[in-house]
Formats: structure tokens, C-alpha cells, sequence
């Protein structure tokens, strides 16, 4: 079985499951100063664009395509790659199509295809050049949010009807690690957000601020069978709109005052629907938020790509969802056997900075054990992902690797 990466940074998440697996893998990437490149048994540095990669696919004769692409930009272009080779040469490229991509790519698809299926979303609205609400509309109201429009009865700016309803979450259309997001909860926020964007307002649009929980769950789905994992907790909103990388998360997801259980089961229930009317294929991130005064979940996007909750989804689960797509192109993956598989372990993950250790390494990305842990990440940018049968046990791990965090 030959496979081709197209990737390298996500590489040592499978570089040895795919040598366990006898698989002769081949990379592709465009900076030829990233890491993991010899742990491949071959590579080629390629230029951006997809054009090369699949050119080295049908050259090298692969059995199977897997793109290990952490970022949004480029899931476009592969979605097209993908549909071609597969139409063309039944040659199978483990990641979402074109339909899929082209609404999780774009934020202002995804709240239109939410809204549309009946999905709780928060409020939004895109933006125009002037903005009206007529006064009968209370602000934050569904009815206010979908009648931004221009009419009759109250036309002011949109830099000054934005300052009378604060706070409230500036969005761009596409963007993903937080860039092009701004949670506003003063006018200056709303001027500098303006500075920044210009007067091109067209892929802007504007989102109820929810005073919650962030919440993150992957789902895996291959030939039309799905499988969620486990909701993970990762902190609460802030107006100052610190992103989840900078926050400890916990899986499974535990909120006090409410039956987790049921809750989590209704998050994975959801999260099933979304991937399955979206026609997901390979793995999807979907992000919502719990409103604390509601107590209900409301969706915020979805990310046709590998998560940067895999970690902690691994600890908790004991499925690790990357390695998962290895199993997909070489035929094996079982949702129904998956499901019998996963486990409900407590985890957290903490980010430390530096962590000195010579574990963040190919060699220590899975769990063997009940109590295990892992470190990940770049330089100065390390996670330390931690397993415990309990959630208390979790804690005396994090107590004798003499890690300090705060929740």
C-alpha cells in the first residue's frame, strides 16, 4: 500500500502508525524548511496549489491521497482535486468534496446552511453600507438580526448603530486561528475594526455576542457512516476574545447545573446531523457555544480539516482521529466497530509554553496507558495533553509533572 501526505507539519501525528501499517508513504509540501519531511520514506517539495501533488499521485502510482492541511485556504483547491481524481481514476483522496468545503469555508454560508436546516446559530446578520432597525425591533431580536437592511424608518451608519448595541462579534467571511475576529465592547473596537477591514464591508457581517462555554467535537465520516466523538470544553467567551489555543481544555465536556450526560449525547447528536447533511468526508471541527442562560447549544462553524482538538479527543476517546483517515484509505475504517471502541476517559490540555522534555516527538502521539500524557506543539508554543481515568486522576497526573495552570 503506497499513500501520499500532502503536508508536512500534521506528518508525525501518523508517521509511525503508517509504518506499523507497512505502508510506504510519500510527502508533499512547499516549504522546504518544515519538519517532519524525512520521516516520510520519500518527499518532494512542490509549489503551492495542487496541480504537482496530483501530478506525483499518478506518477508514484498511490493507492490513496490523505491531506494533513491544518489551514483553511488551500481545502478549496484540494476539494477539486479530490473530485477529479476520484471521477477520473478511482484514485481515493481521504478529505471533503466540493459542496462541503465551499460551505464550511465560507462563514456566512455556514450560518445561511444552518439556518436554513433548522440549527441553532447565534444571531447574525451581514453587513451593509447603512443599516436600519426599526424601533419596534428590540435590539439582539431574531427580527432585528435578519432585517439589517436599508428602509424608511431609521437610516444611520453602520459604524453608529453598531456603537449603540454592544457588545457584538465582527466576522469576516473566511479566516480561521481567530484573524478577522473581533468581539467589539466599545465604540473604539468598533472604529479600529472598521481601520482594519476598510470600506469593502462585503464579506462582513456581524454575530450576537453569547455570554457561554466554548465547545469543540470532531466527527469522523467515511461512505456515509459517521462517527461523533467527544465534546470538548474550551473555556469560556471572553470580550476580550482570547483564542482556545491560550485556554486549558477538558474533555469530556462537564458544565455545572446541568444533566452532561444528556447534554453531551445532544451535542453528538447534532454534530452527526450537521456532518451528515453537509456530505463530510474524512473529518470535520464543529464549534459551538452553550449559552449559559439558555442553556442551549448554538453552532458557531464547522472546519473540513484535521482539529486542533485531535489531542485531547485522543486521550479521552482512545481514537485518534488522524490516524483514523490512514484507516480510511486502506479500507478499514468501521464506524460500527468504532463506536464499540471508544472509550470515556477524562483529559485535559494545558498550554505551557516550554515544556522540557524529549517527548513532543513522532514517537509519543498516542495513549497506551490509563494514566499517559503527551507533549505538543511548536517551540514556546507547547500543549501537554493529559489522560486520567477520572477527572481527579487527570489532576494528580497534571500535580506530578509539576505543571501550574489555571482553569
Amino acid at each position: 500500500m503506497k499513500i501520499l501526505f500532502i503536508g508536512a507539519r500534521l506528518f508525525d501525528d501518523v508517521a509511525l502508525y503508517a509504518e506499523k501499517k507497512g505502508i510506504t508513504t510519500i510527502l508533499t509540501e512547499s516549504n522546504k524548511k518544515s519538519s517532519n519531511l524525512k520521516l516520510a520514506d520519500s518527499y518532494y517539495i512542490v509549489s503551492r496549489g495542487m496541480e504537482e501533488p496530483k501530478e506525483i499521485a499518478l506518477k508514484e502510482d498511490v493507492d490513496a491521497i490523505i491531506p494533513l492541511i491544518g489551514v483553511d485556504g488551500p481545502l478549496r483547491e484540494i476539494a477539486k482535486m479530490k473530485e477529479e481524481l476520484e471521477r477520473v481514476y478511482g484514485l481515493p483522496v481521504i478529505t471533503s468534496g466540493v459542496a462541503a468545503t465551499s460551505i464550511s469555508g465560507d462563514k456566512i454560508k455556514t450560518k445561511e446552511f444552518l439556518t436554513a436546516n433548522g440549527i441553532k446559530t447565534p444571531q447574525f446578520s451581514k453587513i451593509s453600507e447603512k443599516i436600519s432597525i426599526p424601533e419596534s425591533n428590540p435590539p439582539h431580536s431574531e427580527k432585528a438580526f435578519k432585517s439589517l437592511k436599508n428602509d424608511n424608518s431609521q437610516n444611520i451608519s453602520t459604524k453608529e448603530y453598531l456603537k449603540t448595541h454592544l457588545p457584538l462579534v465582527l466576522k469576516q467571511a473566511e479566516g480561521q486561528g481567530g484573524s478577522g475576529v473581533k468581539v467589539a465592547s466599545s465604540p473604539s473596537d468598533i472604529d479600529n475594526y472598521f481601520e482594519e477591514v476598510g470600506n469593502d464591508l462585503e464579506e462582513t457581517f456581524l454575530e450576537k455576542f453569547i455570554d457561554g462555554i466554548e465547545v469543540s467535537i470532531e466527527v469522523l465520516r467515511y461512505n456515509n457512516k459517521s462517527v461523533p466523538l467527544v465534546p470538548v470544553y474550551k473555556g469560556n467567551t471572553t470580550l476580550e476574545g482570547i483564542h482556545p489555543l491560550n485556554k486549558v481544555k477538558k474533555a469530556p465536556l462537564e458544565i455545572d447545573g446541568i444533566n452532561n450526560q444528556q447534554n453531551n449525547q445532544n451535542i453528538r447528536e447534532l454534530a452527526d446531523k450537521i456532518a451528515n447533511l453537509v456530505g463530510v468526508e474524512g473529518t470535520v471541527d464543529i464549534d459551538l457555544i452553550f449559552d449559559k442562560e439558555t442553556k442551549q447549544n448554538y453552532v458557531i462553524e464547522m472546519n473540513t480539516r484535521p482539529s486542533g482538538t485531535r489531542y485531547i479527543t485522543a486521550a479521552s476517546t482512545g481514537i485518534n482521529p488522524v490516524q483514523e483517515l490512514v484507516n480510511m484509505a486502506l479500507g478499514e475504517w468501521d464506524a460500527r466497530k468504532l463506536k464499540k471502541m471508544m472509550k470515556s476517559f477524562s483529559a485535559l490540555e494545558i498550554p505551557v509554553g516550554s515544556y522540557e522534555s524529549n517527548r513532543n516527538n513522532y514517537k509519543f502521539r498516542d495513549f497506551p496507558e490509563e494514566n499517559s500524557w503527551i507533549v505538543h506543539g511548536p517551540a514556546n508554543y507547547e500543549r501537554v495533553t493529559i489522560r486520567g481515568k477520572t477527572c481527579q486522576d487527570a489532576l494528580k497526573n497534571v500535580r506530578n509533572l509539576n505543571i501550574n495552570f489555571k482553569i
